[in-house]
């Protein structure tokens, strides 16, 4: 096997890396924060988490007037307090809110352990076309 071969297989290999690190954070599960404010909400008209796709409904304040939100969640008792996130363009009439402990550093971890695990994808992918290319051994049989 030839030196060129084996370097085109690490060049590869730092280029797919390198294309997903420069794609953005939404490429390996990490996603912006949802820009708003945090605010106190109760619970009006709760949801059982057994339905698909539950939408409870919470009442807050925003700018001094009683608001509305279809809020993403389930399994609250009416009149549970809970924290959301207001969007920043939130007018008047209803809109959707989420709960702000699960916006908040949800993704951490997620890109650079999605890194760690791409790049040895690579090296694996890299290592099978190693052996691929080298070919067969023989294995000596030893007479007993």
């Amino acid at each position: 096997m030839r030196w060129n071969s084996l370097a085109a297989v690490v060049l590869v290999g730092i280029a797919v890396v390198t294309a997903v690190w420069w794609a953005g954070p939404g490429m390996l599960g990490g996603t912006a924060a949802a820009q708003g404010a945090a605010v106190e909400a109760t619970v009006t008209v709760p949801a059982a988490c057994s339905a698909p796709n539950p939408t409870e409904t919470v009442q807050f304040q925003q700018a001094g007037q009683p608001a509305t939100g279809a809020l993403d969640a389930c399994g609250h008792d009416k009149n549970d307090r809970v924290e959301i996130i207001v969007p920043a363009n939130f007018g008047t009439g209803s809109a959707g809110v989420h709960l702000a402990d699960v916006i908040t550093g949800h993704s951490d971890l997620r890109r650079p352990v999605g890194l760690a695990l791409l790049a040895l994808s690579c090296l694996g992918g890299g290592t099978y076309a190693f052996l691929v290319l080298r070919g067969p051994r023989r294995i000596p049989v030893f007479a007993t």
